[in-house]
This record gives C-alpha cells, structure tokens and sequence, in this order.
C-alpha cells in the first residue's frame, strides 16, 4: 500500500526556528530552521517509511482568501529576515534528498496538503500530514493522520478522527465551525468577541454547525446572544476562511510524488555547504560525494541498536563476563523523587548486545559483581543522570563511582533553555535511533503501570544504545564550545558532591514544628477574627470571589479590574489597596501565614523520613538557564525569611548530634562583585577594594554628597538601583520598586550610568554581543541563547535584552557558588573533619560542626568560598553559627 507523507513546510521551518538556539555557517548564513526540520525530516522517514513525500510551501502574501476579507493574517509580525534567508536553503535541502516540494500563486500550503491528501486518499493510500497548525485536523479521516508538533518540533501529536472526538467532542469537519465562531488570532479570523474555544465547543456540542448556532440565536441569552447577532456575518466569513480548499489545480500525479530514498552524491554537497558536519558524519556522507543507503552504507542513526537480552539467573556467568568491557549503564528507576525511586533493572551495552538485569537479582544478592563494578572508581562508565542515579541506587545500597561523562548533564550545558533533555527528545534531536516516550511505555497518571519484563528490557536497552551514541557527539560540541573545565572539572564532581548533602539530610525537630504549626493556626485564628470585625461580615477569606464582594461591593473599596470570574485580588492589587483600608494588611498577613502552615509547616511535616529523623531535600541540576540550582522534595530555598514567622521555621532546623553547632556562610553582595568584575568600572571595583558600603557609596556618588549626609531614603534608592541594574531594570520597574514616577526613575538611572559609566558600557555591549553571537556566557563559559534578542517584537526582543545583561553575572555568581562546594567538599576530606555540609540555599552554605571543629571552619569555610575563583575585586563571606539554621543566621 502507498504511503505518503506531508509536510507544511512554513509552519514547520517556523517552528524549528524558535524552537533552536542561533545557528550559522562559516559563510554567515542562519542554518538553525533547516537543521531542525531535517533532523524531523530524517526521524519520519525512519519511522514511516513512506514510499510518497511532499513538502508544501506558501508561495507569497496574497492569497484567494485577500479577495473577500482584505485583513486576513493582517498584523503578523514580519518574518524575521534570519528566517527569510533559510527558506531557499531549505529547497535546495529537498531537492538534494530527493523529496517533491511545491507551491502554488493564490494558494497556501494548507490547501495544496488539503488537495494532495484528498487525492491520495481516493487512491486508496495512506497518509500522515505533518504540521505546527490545528487547522490540518479538519483532514482527519481514516486514511488522513494529522500530526500536530508540540514542544518545538522534537515531538508531534498524532489525530484521527477518533482522537479529535475524544479531545474536542468534534468530528474533523467540524473544526472549521470551530474556528468560525472563535476565530484565530494569528491569521487575523476574527471569529465572534466574547466567543472563546471553551463557549465555541459549548455551542458546537449542542448545535452542532456555525449555521444552526446562528439559526438558534434567538434562543440564547444576555451578551451571547447580541454578540452572536452582531457578528453573524463575521461567524460565516471566519469559517470560509479557515476551511482549507481542496480543489487546488495541482497538475501532479501521485506516481511524481514517490520517494525511494536520498542519494548520497546529491544530498552529500548540500549539507556540507551548510556544515551539518554531525549529520553528514552520521549518514556517512563526509566524503567527497557522499554515500547514502542506496550506495549499500547504512547511515549509523538508521543503523538497528545491538539485540537486547533479559539476564535471568541462567545469563549472570555471561553478563560477569562482558562486564569488564562495559562502559556505558544506564539506571531504569521511575518517581520524581530520587529519593523515593523504584529501581527497575540497569542496561548494559556492549556492541554485541545490551543486557538487562532486574534489580530483583541485585536486591537479591546473586549479582554481587554488579555491585561491585558500580563501586569501582576504576571502573570508567559513561550514563545518563548520574546525580538521580547515585542517589537511587544509594538507598538501595550501592555506592556509584567512576562515572566519566553524563549525557544529561552535557545536554544542558550545550543548551541550558533546552528543555528537551530526555533520551526521547534527545535522539530526536540528533537523528538517532529513536527512543520511545516513557508514557507511551509506562502510561500516563491513573494508567501509570510497570510494564511486562520483556518490554521494559528492551526500553531500558534502547535507552542504553542512545547514551552510547550520545556521548562522543556531545563532547565534540562541548570541547568546541570550551566547556570542558565546567562539564568535567565542576558540573560532573557536583553531582556527586549534591547526592552526599541530599543523602545526608539535615535534622529536623518534628515535635516543634507541629507545635510551631498549632501557634500559627492559633495567629490565623486571631487574624481571621481581626479581618471580619474590620470587614464587618464574616466570609471566606481564601476565596477571592467572596473577598472581592466584601472589598469592592460591601467597602467600596476601587477595584483594580474585574474578569469573568470576578474581581482581582492578587497581591499586587491588594498591596496598591492598602493604604485605603486597615483591613488590607491584615488580610495579606493572613495569606502569608496561610501559606507559612500549609506550605512549610504541613509540607516539611510530610517530607521527614522516619529512618532518618531528616529531610532529603532533591538539588535539580539541569533546571535554571543562568545554572542556579534548584530545590525540590521539599523546597528548602523558598522559606520566606523576610517575614519574621517564616524566619523562625528555620528553629527546627537542627545538628544530627548533640553538641554540635549550624554554620551558614554567606556569599556578601555576590552579583554586584561580580558585575564589578565584568564591567571593570573602576568606582564600583574602588568600593569594594577598599570594603565600603556599596550602597551607601553609590547614594553618595549619585547625589553627590558625603557618607554622612547618605539618609535612609537615599541609601534605599541607591541599593535598589544597584539590585536593578543587575536584572536590566527598566525605568518602569524601578518607579515601581521605589514608589516614585517612571520620569524619575529614568533620570536616577540617568544619575548612575553618569557615574557608573563602565557599567553602562558594558551593558551596553553585552547586548550588542547577544544580538552578534547568538548567546551570553559566565566567566566559567556557560553558555545561554537568546533567540529572541532579533525578534520583531519589541516584548520578546526586551526580554532577551534584560537577560543577555543579566545572565552573565547570575549564571557567574551561580559558578562561583558551586565551585565552593566543590572545592569545600575537597576541603573537608583532605582535612579529615567531622563537619558536613548540608544545605545550599542560593548565596549560602549550611554546616553542622562539632564543637572542637568550630573555630577552624570559622576560618577555612570562608577562606575556601572567598577564594573559589580569583576577580578583579574580593570576594566577601559572612559566617556564623548557633543552635539550630536560625540562629546561626
């Protein structure tokens, strides 16, 4: 049977270009849209199979749909020039694997798929189209899959018309009623105002067409009635335009559409002018002319991943036996939480076969030769998550050494706003044997299940080939990239360093949590009754449709904006309100304590393990894009210490022995050193060389005065302006911050950059480099992209720019502290101490130290963390200890 395979060309070029970091060849020209599409091209292929493939384009801006509605897809953005430039390239791609692509004058790509499909599927084929666009699954049939990318386009969403029924309650021609009555804001339909898809499914499910909703609008109500009424003609022209017209005068058989692969001699040239060296090396294609499959050379990503085997008790011998030329495991565990993983089985891989042990076998204890291989530093191994994998297979009693390289890790440090970091998203990515999606292996919520041994044995394999093929192509780029020194001598020794805290745990006082948590229900007692004698009725102050009826209909206080569901009362709006009524501070204090009970209270409650008496909190490694870390199972970096109640949580926090003391050492003004540094302006490296008062230096250089004519309000201005111009504050936000007009506001940061005048340069010229390089980096050559530093739209292109100033101090800042800990991980064991770190809390690290120990890490604790990277200006660590983390803070 013939299989034919359709690709919305600019829907999907467009995806690949947002969804990928900038990439351009040594000529200059942007590549990135072109290699996200082939690397999605080649994976169909492989998948599919199809023996038919068309690639449709549109072929300009005015289309048959201009004719009855001028402003159809009026207001879009205009594609950016560094996508314009990809779109010839693209051809030339197609044409060098062989493939048809067309387009058409007055047509769209949607209506040249519309038409192929409807011709193919009289033929009796069967076909996939393939699209970024919902408007395709009005194509749906049996014959017709539509295939709607999501996330990027590493992964698509295939419909049916089953699918489409179980989604949206339509058949497939109903879509077009769909978008007749909400309209689509990105082609400029304009639907019927007031009409959102939730109303639209609402009417189509009773009425069933736009036709009959307008027939039956009589019998509708209030505001949907006049909308409907008002904008009947709108409903109509909208679903004209969004139904695809499938009569297109192609003149193309389906015979001229087949695909029998690509060869190389033709496709080789094309992808070395756009250096997808990777690509070519994979498909074999780096020579000369280039070989491709029909040359009898299979391509590696095509190449099957070696046979799987199920070691039972009868293949242990077998397994002991390769074991020794075994490099690469992977750890097959489900839960979000590390610390409470279930440990299915490990793959090994070998070029003849991957094996697969239950961890039955281990736990049983006929595998002890597992164990100790995992525990041999000698033993050089390569895996995926190496931090999830320690501290998994370390509650089961296994302590993993050796560990060279971490796909997952190298990932992310290759693209940090990726993310796209699992072994699926992966091979897909870099055109690899495809590994499954655990949903589709495991099931997803309620039809969450372990799947038979057999199926889980090959997964668990497949994912051990991936990491196999991952790594070498991994290094290349990141040796390229000079990230050598962060992946292998910080990121990969932190893991290890992060799975010792994380196992450890810190102790914490059950007994006087609760009682701490019986106090703050007794506060929000107090505090609910204080709310109803100042409101004047009692009602339910965790409901906002009740407290905005009190505020804005009983007080008649002004209310900030009503939506749907009724008044707004958020933070930002409460705090504005404030002023206005005495009952406004007490309700957001009661929201805080609200929160401080069931967040921090009940939380960290239900987060002691009873073997241990402790919280593992879980460090998320590959998170943050400026390499913060982050903590999960329970979060111990959030614990609101501005607020005195949340401060005092940190009492429970407590020494595992008795005697001992908590230290917390504190990195002092971390970011501002940092920009200091960056920048090299010389006043602020002054400052602090000679340790003042960064703040109360800046008010006297902005104000021109002396130290002591700096009064509180100025010294407030002062840090907030430096706190500020580290995120790229605009004027807006700092009038905000400090309570004063925007024009005030610009003309203090008019005041700073006078005389800050290195900072100014440099922001100045980070952003010119982002909008150059494509990316920032940190001193320790983190790399962050900023796609959208180009973009068209002012908010987009804003955003990049804040943060292209922003992320090489925080993302810095963030080495630095790790580097720390590392090097105070190092520290502790060369000098064989007791004391054990425990927490990192973003600038801060938390100790417990036996009392004889103190004065030393006093000393060396601050000496190590001050010295873990050399600046232009000192580095600063505040220390102190107490009884338990809030004392010591």
């Amino acid at each position: 049977m013939s299989k034919l395979l359709l690709f919305d060309g600019n829907s999907l070029a467009y995806r690949a270009f947002f969804a990928l970091p900038p990439l351009t060849n040594s000529s200059g020209l942007h590549t990135n849209a072109v290699y996200g599409f082939t690397t999605m091209l080649l994976r169909l292929l492989e998948e599919e199979k199809p023996t038919h493939v068309m690639v449709a384009f549109d072929a300009g801006k005015t289309t048959f749909r201009h004719e009855g509605y001028e402003q159809y897809k009026a207001g879009r953005e205009k594609t950016p020039s560094e996508l314009s430039e990809q779109f010839p390239l693209l051809r030339e791609l197609l044409t060098g694997f062989g493939i048809t692509h067309f387009e058409l004058p007055g047509y769209e790509a949607d209506d040249i798929i519309g038409t192929v499909s409807r011709q193919a599927e009289e033929q009796g084929a069967e076909v996939l189209v393939v699209s970024g666009d919902k408007d395709m699954l009005q194509l749906a049939s049996p014959r017709v899959t539509v295939a709607v990318t999501r996330k990027g386009i590493s992964e698509v969403e295939r419909y049916g018309p089953e699918q489409i029924q179980e989604k949206y309650g339509l058949k497939p021609e109903q879509i077009i009623d769909l978008k007749g009555l909400m309209g689509d804001a990105s082609d400029n339909i304009p639907g019927v105002p007031g009409v959102g898809e939730k109303t639209a499914l609402k009417l189509l499910h009773e009425h069933g067409s736009v036709e009959e909703v307008l027939a039956r609008v009589e019998d509708m109500k209030g505001k949907l009635q006049e909308n409907l009424r008002s904008h009947a003609e709108d409903a109509r022209m909208s679903k004209r335009l969004a139904t695809i017209y499938r009569e297109v005068p192609i003149g193309k058989e389906l015979d001229e559409l087949a695909y029998s692969g690509y060869e190389g001699s033709s496709l080789g040239p094309v992808l070395r002018k756009l250096e997808f060296k990777s690509l070519m090396e994979r498909l074999e294609l780096s020579g000369a002319a280039g070989a491709g499959p029909e040359d009898g050379q299979a391509a590696p990503e095509g190449a099957p991943a070696p046979p799987f085997r199920l070691v039972g008790e009868a293949e242990l011998d077998e397994l002991e036996a390769v074991l020794s030329r075994v490099e690469t495991v992977y750890l097959e565990a489900t839960g979000d939480n590390p610390h409470h993983a279930l440990v299915s089985g490990l793959a090994f891989y070998t070029e003849e076969a991957c094996y697969y042990l239950p961890f039955a076998l281990v736990e049983a204890g006929k595998a002890e030769f597992v164990k100790l291989w995992l525990e041999d530093e000698r033993k050089a191994k390569q895996v995926y998550d190496l931090h999830k994998m320690i501290v998994a297979l370390a509650w089961n009693g296994i302590q993993v050494r050796g560990v060279r390289a971490d796909v997952m890790l190298a990932a992310y440090l290759l693209d940090p706003t990726e993310s796209g970091l699992s072994l699926h998203a992966l091979t897909d990515k870099y055109s690899l044997p495809r590994v499954a999606h655990e949903e589709d292996v495991y099931g997803k919520g309620a039809r969450f299940q372990v799947p038979p041994l057999e199926k889980l044995a090959e997964f668990a394999s497949r994912k051990a080939d991936a990491v196999h093929r991952l790594i070498p192509l991994l290094a290349g780029q990141l040796e390229e990239k000079e990230m050598n020194h962060l992946y292998y001598d910080l990121e990969l020794p932190l893991a290890g360093v992060l799975s010792t805290l994380e196992l450890r745990g810190i102790t914490v006082d059950g007994a006087e949590l609760r009682e701490y948590g019986e106090k703050l229900a007794e506060d929000l007692a107090t505090l609910t009754r204080e709310v109803y004698a100042l409101a004047g009725t009692e009602f339910n102050i965790g409901s906002p449709k009740q407290l905005g009826e009190v505020l804005f209909e009983k007080l008649g206080l002004p209310p900030d904006k009503k939506t749907k569901t009724g008044y707004s009362t958020g933070a930002e709006v409460l705090e504005k309100l404030e002023p206005y009524h005495p009952v406004i501070s007490k309700i957001l204090h009661y929201r805080q304590v609200s929160k401080l009970q069931s967040t921090y209270v009940e939380g960290l409650l239900k987060e002691i393990r009873p073997q241990t008496g402790k919280v593992h909190t879980y460090y998320q490694q590959t998170i943050a894009a400026t390499g913060r870390l982050s903590s999960q199972f329970p979060n111990l970096q959030n614990i609101p210490i501005r607020l005195e109640e949340g401060r005092r949580i940190r009492k429970v926090f407590k020494p595992s022995q008795p005697g001992w003391r908590i230290l917390a050492a504190d990195y002092s003004q971390i970011e501002l050193r940092v920009l200091a540094h960056i920048s090299g302006d010389e006043k602020l490296k002054e400052a602090f060389v000679h340790d003042l008062d960064i703040h109360t230096k800046t008010a006297m250089d902005v104000f021109g005065v002396t130290a002591d004519q700096v009064d509180s309000n100025m010294r407030r201005q002062a840090k907030a302006v430096n706190f500020g111009i580290v995120y790229g504050i605009s004027g807006f936000g700092l009038s905000v911050n400090l309570n004063i007009s925007v024009k005030e506001a610009e003309r203090f940061k008019e005041q700073y950059f006078a005389v800050f005048q290195g900072v100014q340069r440099y922001m100045e010229e980070i952003v010119k480099e982002a909008r150059e390089a494509g990316y920032v980096t940190t001193l320790l050559h983190r790399r962050r992209y900023l796609p959208e530093i180009k973009a068209s739209n002012f908010n987009l292109r804003s955003f990049a720019e804040r943060t292209a100033m922003n992320t090489p101090i925080q993302g810095t800042a963030a080495d630095i502290i790790k580097l720390a800990m590392v090097q105070m991980a190092a520290r502790l064991s060369e000098e064989k101490l007791q004391s054990r770190m425990l927490l990192q809390v973003h600038d801060e690290l938390v100790f417990e130290v036996p009392e004889e120990e103190l004065d030393l890490m006093r000393r060396i604790v601050p000496e190590v963390m001050e010295n873990a990277i050399k600046l232009d200006v000192p580095l600063k660590v505040d220390a102190s200890d107490g009884s338990n983390w809030y004392e010591a803070k």
